[in-house]
């Protein structure tokens, strides 16, 4: 169950960005489990939406609530975050990101009440966040983000834009930019475009009442396959973590699995 979650080339790289277990001073205390059985019981409860309590320590080792305890400490570290940098270093030196296009766009999940959430308009007023995401040409997971349900799309751009990291590239140096950027009506706004063209960026944004909802064709349906993408883990289909970084720390490690899967294809 371990090597299945948790194969050695993403245990290789999760090894690059874990901190080091801490020490105590004055010695003894509990025998600490091995990250990697902890990582595969992390990657069980996001891959299947159970709760922690339902880890089966039988097949893990660790406790869902010791699974819970290094979730919080690893993501208070942004340990996901890395990761996921990692893997996309990983894909960029290989030549598997395209950075001719790129696409933007958000999906609705339904949550409790806590930190980035809000009354989602498309949902009767019921409360929830966004995934935010931009995606390179093949639907790879760049740079991801979360909100209030009733926070514009618009408002997220250039936030995301902004965090994609400098990733290898199979020849030159680092790169963070696209040289396209596809979007729907709900990011057409002119301060949007200006800043776009200001940094090298075309946009391809459909126009209100002008372009018809069809526009973005097929970059539009890469970026809705990477969307059902995300839905695999279970964990995303509704909001139950208060913590808004407990819930982008989820959604970073579906990001990552998903720019894995293409890392060892």
């Amino acid at each position: 169950m371990v090597e299945r979650l948790v194969p050695d080339e993403l245990w290789e790289l999760f090894q690059r960005v874990v901190p080091e277990a801490p020490t105590r001073p004055q010695g003894g205390g509990r025998r600490r489990h091995g990250d990697r059985e902890v990582l595969a019981a992390i990657v069980f409860v996001a891959t299947s939406g159970c709760t922690w309590q339902q880890v089966p320590s039988a097949s893990f080792g660790p406790s869902g609530a010791t699974a819970h305890r290094r979730f919080t400490e690893w993501s208070k570290a942004r340990v996901w975050a890395k990761l996921h940098r990692l893997v996309l270093d990983e894909l960029g030196s290989r030549g598997e990101l395209d950075w001719t296009r790129c696409a933007i766009d958000s999906v609705n999940i339904r949550a409790l009440k806590g930190e980035l959430t809000g009354p989602n308009p498309v949902d009767r007023g019921k409360y929830g966040s966004k995934i935010h995401l931009v995606t390179e040409r093949t639907g790879l997971p760049i740079s991801v983000g979360i909100s209030g349900a009733n926070v514009h799309d618009s408002q997220a751009l250039i936030p995301l834009l902004q965090g994609i990291p400098p990733i290898r590239s199979r020849r030159g140096r680092r790169r963070r930019r696209p040289e396209k950027l596809h979007a729907d009506k709900g990011y057409d706004y002119g301060h949007l475009r200006r800043w776009l063209r200001g940094r090298g960026i075309t946009p391809r944004i459909a126009r209100k009442g002008t372009d018809s909802s069809q526009r973005l064709g097929r970059h539009r349906r890469t970026i809705e396959r990477t969307m059902a993408w995300l839905a695999g883990c279970r964990r995303l289909h509704r909001r139950y973590k208060r913590k808004a970084s407990h819930f982008l720390a989820f959604t970073s490690i579906a990001c990552t699995l998903i720019c894995y899967r293409r890392l060892t294809n």
